[in-house]
């Protein structure tokens, strides 16, 4: 006898397309930051933190450049201009918030060297580096 409740698990039910669309973006995200780690590491950089959560906020990419600490936001999109577009003036500020945070685990503190990076992606999975791309105040 069939039992629907048995037969038919939670995971064979269709998502609605708000929920799919946000899991794809959720996952392509992911697949574009470990492109642009490897990139880094390709340049001779380590990954510090992946998705680093402080209070201030979450930063994509930590890489560390000897004794230089690199805050990447990763941005993917159909194009570089149209991912350029997506880091408005609020995230940036809540990015160098963040990264004030973790740099106060560092050795150095505040004083360790820094720099803030937006690495671009576009739908063939090229990538551009846009170096201090923010300006900490």
């Amino acid at each position: 006898m069939f039992d629907f409740h048995r037969d038919v698990s939670e995971a064979q039910t269709p998502l609605p397309s708000r929920q799919r669309r946000g899991q794809r973006n959720y996952l392509a995200g992911q697949a574009a930051e470990a492109s642009v780690a490897r990139h880094y590491e390709a340049a001779g950089m380590t990954v510090a933190q992946r998705r680093w959560r402080g209070k201030a906020g979450e930063i994509d990419l930590v890489m560390r450049n000897g004794n230089e600490m690199v805050f990447v936001e990763v941005k993917k999109s159909r194009n570089f201009a149209s991912a350029s577009g997506q880091l408005q003036p609020r995230q940036m500020a809540r990015l160098m918030r963040a990264a004030e945070e973790f740099v106060g685990q560092e050795p150095g503190g505040a004083l360790t060297p820094m720099r803030f990076d937006v690495a671009l992606m576009d739908d063939l999975g090229r990538i551009h580096i846009l170096e201090n791309a923010l300006w900490a105040a």
